[in-house]
């Protein structure tokens, strides 16, 4: 036998471990699940053999299981052996900080399915950003926050928020990292909890368990930090498993971009002004440059494009803007010049790692313009963060970039989804992620929908008053008579906080948790033990899992059309340019999928049963093949 740690089985040769896998997995799938009470699931076996097989193989590959086939348990089969069997971990990214908790958390997945194995998996979660406390605005803000929150503060090492679940989120907002921090100049650099969090996740043995977003923070910097001599955000790893694998293009895109932000530029040019003695030429740049970041942030506001409910505005690419992004960039080049000719200068007024920090941010800010500027901004999609007023740039197309950065690493990438394809068809997945020659598999669900599924459709189409009145009506009434044990799925948090106005002046017997109120993971594990509690919000449609009497009614309050987004309407365009119509082309099938997710959620096992009230019309509507498509096959349909 090789000398591993705690491989769950035998095997003498390299050549023997694909073999002894697949044999390992069967086992447990057939015979040691089964004698614990889990059901043997044909479906879950099959998408377990087929990710065991790519693992192996090294493979690219697509694994679309049916909701309920549980296709965690198929890829951790496969995953914690692979991870000992080539000696490093294996990263499991996730679409949410919710499903990272259902798998990691105690209790979760990974720590169930050990204890029925007998294994001592080592898995750590690396968690976005935001989700961790900053040191220097806990302290800007004590004076604000409860003796609770401030003793928290003081003791914790992570700084993480699941520690303190039920700190709602703009309190969290408060004290929590977020994108406008210029951590290149911040105090605590190299001593905070970010740093602290890494250092926890890094020596992982088994499964690194992240968000999508900070895998792909660290897939593109990964070797520019380490040609700088600084650790990557991540540890190498031996394979990858995309968790709702359909979800990734807008934190790749992201990631890959440039946040330029006007607060960042104006912290710099005051810097800049404050230096006592300064050569002319620097004081003539610095000048220059203050007009031209006013004049680039007032012709960008008068660009941006009003209306729309998502946090990322259009902006209409104007002759003005562009010329102001030119003369930005013109002005931060020749700043630029000036601080590298002649740094030891300014070394009396601002100290070196200031002003190697202020190189850093005017180095992304002048790609992120060039970027914009080059090509006639074809190449990339531009927004506005309507939180922050930052000007965003990012790549129109990742595809390639995953081809050079990803798959070259000829590691194991599988990407798991119940929404890969559509009607078959895996084009549309292959086409955004850049995937040549990936293998595929797809199922089905393994449940008895027929039996166990009953759909209500409204008939009678609301208007925007009427939903809030007859609506929230017909929606108290659903809840009392089910006795809570109901999921509210809406389209983002305005919906919630009008749903919540309205149900808190109904006296209603069960608890109702809404997702503003604290961390989405404590809140799903709220919802689970609090068996007719009501969970509402906008980010439950995917990725969690709450079998039993505690969900037995699905509520979808509106159907999940694509929000106005600048990522969709670049998707629209480019299928307008292709002759097709951007309509039934992109807004259908993004609601289609999302509603898919969204009816997923009522049942998990066998034995579960329920209610799915859709409270928008379907029937003799454009879109009535596509959402009819999207609902569970076979299931029970009323309209009400």
């Amino acid at each position: 036998m090789c000398a591993r740690r705690n491989v769950p089985f035998e095997y003498t040769r390299q050549s023997e471990f694909h073999e002894r896998l697949v044999d390992w997995v069967g086992d447990v799938l057939y015979d040691i699940l089964p004698e614990h009470g889990y059901e043997e699931r044909d479906e879950q076996i099959y998408t377990a053999y087929q990710i065991a097989d790519a693992m192996c193989d090294r493979k690219l590959h697509l694994a679309e299981a049916g909701l309920g086939t549980g296709k965690t348990f198929a890829y951790l089969l496969s995953a914690i052996p692979y991870a000992r069997h080539t000696r490093k971990p294996v990263v499991i990214a996730c679409a949410t900080s919710a499903l990272q908790e259902q798998l990691a958390a105690e209790n979760g997945d990974i720590q169930t399915l050990s204890k029925l194995l007998g294994l001592d998996v080592d898995a750590r979660m690396a968690k976005d950003p935001s989700e961790y406390l900053c040191d220097v605005k806990a302290e800007e803000s004590a004076s604000d926050l409860s003796s609770e929150i401030n003793e928290w503060v003081q003791k914790t090492k992570r700084g993480e928020r699941a520690e303190l679940p039920t700190v709602p989120d703009h309190v969290w907002k408060q004290i929590s990292w977020d994108e406008s921090m210029p951590c290149d100049t911040c105090i605590s650099r190299g001593y905070c909890k970010q740093v602290k969090a890494r250092e926890y996740y890094r020596p992982t043995e088994d499964l690194i368990i992240v968000d999508h977003a900070t895998f792909f923070h660290d897939l593109w910097t990964r070797k520019e930090r380490i040609l700088d001599g600084k650790l990557p955000i991540l540890p190498e790893y031996s394979a990858v498993i995309f968790d709702e694998g359909h979800k990734l293009k807008l934190p790749a895109s992201m990631q890959a971009g440039h946040q330029i932000q006007q607060e960042v530029l104006e912290t710099i040019i005051n810097s800049f002004e404050e230096i006592q003695g300064a050569r002319e030429s620097l004081e003539n740049v610095v000048y220059q440059l203050e007009l031209a970041c006013e004049k680039f942030f007032e012709e960008l506001c008068e660009s941006t494009i009003q209306g729309g409910s998502s946090n990322r505005a259009s902006v209409k690419r104007t002759p003005s803007l562009v010329k102001a992004a030119t003369e930005l960039k013109k002005f931060l080049d020749q700043l630029l010049f000036e601080m590298q000719i002649e740094q030891e200068l300014y070394m009396e007024s601002l100290p070196v790692t200031l002003i190697q920090a202020y190189e850093g941010q005017i180095e992304r800010t002048t790609i992120g313009l060039a970027r914009y500027l080059r090509n006639q901004g074809k190449d990339v999609i531009a927004w506005v963060d309507r939180m922050d007023q930052s000007f965003w740039v990012v790549p129109k197309n990742i595809s390639e970039m995953m081809k050079e950065r990803l798959y070259a690493q000829k590691i194991p990438v599988i990407f798991t989804s119940a929404t890969l394809s559509n009607h078959g068809s895996f084009e549309y997945i292959n086409q955004m992620l850049g995937l040549e020659n990936a293998s595929k598999s797809s199922i089905g669900s393994p449940f008895d929908i027929e039996n166990q599924v009953t759909i209500k459709i409204q008939s009678k189409k609301l208007s925007m008053i009427e939903k809030y009145t007859q609506g929230i009506r017909t929606l108290t009434e659903l809840l009392k008579e089910n006795g809570g044990r109901a999921l509210v799925l809406t389209n983002g948090l305005d919906e919630v906080k009008a749903i919540r106005s309205r149900l808190e002046e109904v006296e209603l017997p069960f608890e109702v948790l809404y997702e503003d109120q604290a961390d989405r993971g404590y809140l799903i594990r709220k919802f689970k033990e609090e068996e007719t509690s009501v969970l509402i919000g906008s980010g439950f449609w995917e990725g969690i899992d709450v079998p039993g009497e505690s969900l037995t009614l699905v509520v979808i309050w509106q159907l999940p059309f694509p929000k106005l987004d600048p990522m969709i309407d670049a998707a629209k365009l480019e299928a307008k340019d292709a002759g097709k119509d951007p309509v039934t082309t992109v807004d259908y099938p993004e609601m289609g999928l999302k509603l898919k997710q969204g009816c997923g959620r009522l049942i998990r096992t066998e034995k579960d049963h329920g209610t799915i009230v859709i409270m928008e019309p379907i029937y003799d509507t454009p879109w009535e093949e596509v959402a009819l498509g999207a609902l569970p096959e076979k299931a029970r349909i009323e309209r009400m």
